[in-house]
């Protein structure tokens, strides 16, 4: 780094402090998963949204809140039931009388904000869900004809549960394409749990404090963008990329019997801007082939389709995603 400009060197160490602050304070709560706080960060800054999924009582909705608490932004919280409306999200027109006369005015739903935790996103109904759609993509929101911008920054933590199926409607494949990641958030080990219950078992539970605000997520973003990528990480990641398609000719073999659709373009945005990242804070400002594998997985993992024997034989994307970068590397 010591031939690039001064002000770059300035905007990478800013960045560094600024994410390893936020982690801290978010780790004075979150017991262990590391891993998840560090990747749900790199999609923020990112301009992404999260999809994190996991058995009831691992802490997805706490490490929303937690990281909410961290920053200065507006937060809301959407519990998704199969009762709800897609007016109870996004919005929708009241008449109001002022004295002079009574005259219909948008009332804002809880979209307007800059943190939405989509608590148990998989129980609403798929109108529901789709009223998520254009805020998520456009970040804006269109009722009775008139369009409404959302702040900035704006992104979507969303939570579900693996096991209980019941009651539940799956996400189409349109919207899980528009979460940049999808983590899994696992069980704690037997020191960690042990942590947990220290921490919030006695008369006083952690502090955190907000350490950072929306311009400085605005300014960490723009310095993601300036990360550059050499031709041949590029190709790689290209490669990555169209390997998840079965019809194509660099897919493997399992890949063109398990699989029936592979990854959009869209991933390939989400590897390059989480790959930045990576390599940031890794203290490189150039993206390696090591950044774009460390960020395949939670990018690619939930863009994959399986075929009818790929789900019947238990396959998972993650094996599939795993086969592909040890065969490209």
């Amino acid at each position: 780094m010591n031939d690039l400009a001064p002000e770059i060197q300035q905007a990478a160490e800013r960045f560094r402090t600024t994410f390893s602050r936020i982690q801290n304070e978010v780790a004075k709560f979150i017991v262990g998963q590391q891993n998840v706080i560090e990747d749900v960060l790199l999609a923020v800054l990112c301009g992404g949204h999260v999809l994190l999924e996991g058995v009831p009582g691992l802490g997805k909705t706490a490490l929303v809140h937690t990281l909410s608490r961290a920053l200065h932004l507006k937060f809301s919280r959407i519990q998704f039931t199969p009762d709800l409306l897609p007016a109870d999200v996004v919005g929708t027109q009241v008449l109001v009388d002022h004295g002079a006369g009574k005259e219909l005015r948008f009332q804002p739903g809880p979209v307007f904000c800059n943190i939405l935790l989509a608590d148990e996103i998989n129980r609403a109904t798929p109108k529901t869900q789709s009223a998520l759609l254009e805020t998520m993509q456009e970040k804006s929101v269109t009722v009775a004809g008139q369009t409404h911008r959302l702040g900035s920054p704006f992104f979507v933590l969303a939570t579900q549960n693996p096991i209980e199926q019941e009651g539940t409607y799956p996400l189409p494949e349109a919207q899980l394409d528009r979460f940049f990641f999808k983590l899994f958030v696992t069980m704690p080990s037997h020191e960690e749990f042990s942590q947990i219950l220290d921490r919030t078992g006695g008369l006083e539970t952690p502090t955190v404090e907000a350490v950072a605000t929306g311009q400085d997520i605005l300014d960490m973003e723009k310095t993601l963008r300036a990360v550059p990528i050499d031709g041949p990480v590029q190709d790689y990641l290209i490669r990555l990329v169209r390997a998840t398609h079965p019809n194509g000719d660099a897919a493997p073999a399992t890949v063109r019997r398990f699989v029936r659709h592979g990854a959009s373009p869209r991933a390939a945005q989400a590897i390059l801007a989480a790959a930045r990242g990576r390599a940031l804070l890794a203290g490189r400002y150039h993206v390696a082939h090591e950044d774009v594998n460390a960020v395949a997985l939670p990018a690619l993992r939930h863009r994959i389709l399986l075929s009818f024997e790929g789900e019947a034989e238990g396959v998972r994307t993650d094996d599939i995603v795993a086969q592909i970068v040890c065969d490209a590397t």
